[in-house]
């Protein structure tokens, strides 16, 4: 098909109101006022034959045939976004552009306040936004360019057209109040299990790495509750007997904040986590994204400093 007569600049429409679901977000994303957005929508429709984008409670809401073109349009877009960031050297940096995080309040508190200085000073017309990766790889979300990046310890085996690197690791420590009573000089493993127990969990399981541990020893803890944050359980273990296994850089941060808090070794031998950046192939060679991974990578891979300032 010949493509002279076609107007590219349309595929750039799609791609914004696919992330946005917004008439008003998309011109504001694109500086076109509403009416000269929709007569692009009109056009943009009758180019494709079908709806693509209607009206919903909330914006807008993708046709079938708009889910089925979205990611041959989003890899179009990336391709030419790329080929022009290669045209214009470092400037890239200098680009406007908003970059979605899937990730952990834990791995936000981590990274974030080491990130953001970074990003301001390098990379002044990017936005970060962070949203929370409910425990499962954003799938989805990744095909269809709502996320970006996708950081956490608990993704599995990825398609061919993902990227992983590993960005750091660390093991467990329990976290505990210093007057605990079952704690004298060393937490002992009967002493462990005396205690009741918070965990932390993102998909409702509270059967988790310990658990199985203690099975394959015929022991078993009491859990009290379950939270789906890594960084309130620690608040309330200062103010309890409860006990909380968690990530060496967690229970660090914690002590910190709470100077009643005491980290002990874990009385189990438990295998540590392994953080992982996960992307798509549709963002692998964007310049941006890739220097923004290249920073990730740096600065988790350096312990972070407990006494930096929490925002």
């Amino acid at each position: 098909m010949n493509i002279a007569g076609k107007d590219l600049n349309l595929l750039l429409l799609f791609h914004v109101l696919y992330q946005e679901r917004s008439v008003s977000a998309a011109a504001g994303r694109m500086a076109l006022s509403q009416p000269a957005l929709s007569h692009k929508l009109a056009k943009l429709r009758h180019a494709f034959g079908d709806e693509l984008f209607v009206r919903a409670p909330r914006g807008l809401t993708p046709t079938p045939r708009a889910h089925e073109l979205a990611p041959r349009v989003q890899q179009l877009v990336a391709g030419i976004e790329g080929f022009f960031d290669f045209c214009e050297g470092s400037d890239y940096l200098a680009r406007a552009d908003r970059v979605h995080l899937y990730t952990t309040d834990y791995i936000e508190q981590l990274l974030l306040p080491r990130l953001l200085p970074v990003v301001r000073r390098e990379a002044p017309q990017l936005q970060l936004v962070t949203h929370n990766t409910r425990g499962r790889l954003p799938r989805t979300e990744l095909e269809t360019g709502e996320c970006d990046i996708a950081i956490a310890g608990f993704y599995g085996d990825l398609p061919r057209s993902y990227h992983q690197q590993r960005i750091h690791r660390e093991g467990f420590v329990v976290l505990a109040a210093r007057d605990h009573p079952q704690i004298g000089e060393r937490l002992s493993l009967e002493g462990y299990l005396a205690s009741d127990h918070l965990v932390t969990t993102l998909t409702g399981d509270l059967d988790g790495h310990v658990d199985k541990q203690l099975r394959a020893l015929g022991r078993r803890r009491r859990v009290v509750a379950g939270l789906s944050s890594f960084t309130v359980p620690p608040l309330l273990v200062a103010q309890s007997d409860l006990l909380l296994t968690c990530l060496e850089s967690v229970a660090t941060q914690a002590v910190a904040r709470f100077p009643g808090l005491a980290i002990h070794p874990c009385p189990l031998e438990l295998d540590g986590v392994s953080v992982i950046q996960t992307w798509h192939q549709r963002t692998h060679e964007d310049r941006l994204r890739r220097w923004l991974r290249g920073q990730i990578k740096a600065l988790l891979e350096r312990p972070a400093d407990p006494e930096a300032r929490q925002t």
